[in-house]
């Protein structure tokens, strides 16, 4: 079974999908980019084209741990907007697997229903496209139970090495901030 599915749509928030490709294949997890359009080129927010490793046509559910949806204003209104990605992420959460959103991500788990009477946080803003009564936490980072989500891009690290902890283990997510010297970011950003 591999670890993680990342679903991808047209206008997806670059930095928020392949920081989380990158960290997580260094810490030696098995990740698919999927594409939920017909063929395996997805244009990111910031006009960069990739070629996704596979389309949603070609995932089996069960061949998967965990599930991530990537922000980006445009990509999630795609993602949302698509019945398939709203039953997987259903499914999902019913067999309580992982499920992680960030930025606009959780308008994907607002739309399949799976954010009532949970904590979440977003993208500030974000909110207002949601069900009413859905309130987001005011922090970078919100676990509740197999739902994990995180604010923005700028915590786009700290929700890989998440990942990481919650799909192999602490030592790997460990090791994966010592190789990317994530740990030295924190004393030197008072001095930039």
């Amino acid at each position: 079974m591999k670890d993680l599915m990342v679903l991808l749509a047209d206008g997806f928030e670059d930095i928020e999908a392949l920081t989380v490709v990158d960290f997580l294949r260094r810490g030696g997890l098995e990740v698919d980019t999927v594409s939920v359009t017909a063929h395996n080129t997805v244009t990111t927010a910031h006009d960069v084209k990739i070629f996704t490793d596979l389309t949603l046509d070609d995932i089996k559910l069960d061949d998967y741990k965990a599930l991530y949806i990537p922000g980006g204003s445009a990509g999630a209104a795609t993602l949302a907007d698509n019945h398939k990605v709203r039953e997987m992420v259903e499914l999902y959460n019913g067999l309580e697997k992982l499920v992680f959103a960030m930025c606009a991500g959780p308008v994907v788990l607002d739309k399949a229903n799976v954010l009532k009477n949970r904590k979440f946080t977003c993208y500030p803003g974000v909110e207002q496209r949601m069900s009413d009564g859905l309130v987001p936490e005011d922090q970078a980072l919100v676990e509740d139970d197999n739902i994990i989500t995180a604010r923005g891009p700028a915590y786009s690290a700290a929700l890989a090495f998440k990942m990481i902890e919650r799909l192999r283990d602490e030592n790997a997510a460990k090791d994966v901030k010592k190789a990317t010297l994530y740990d030295e970011l924190g004393g030197t950003l008072s001095s930039l």
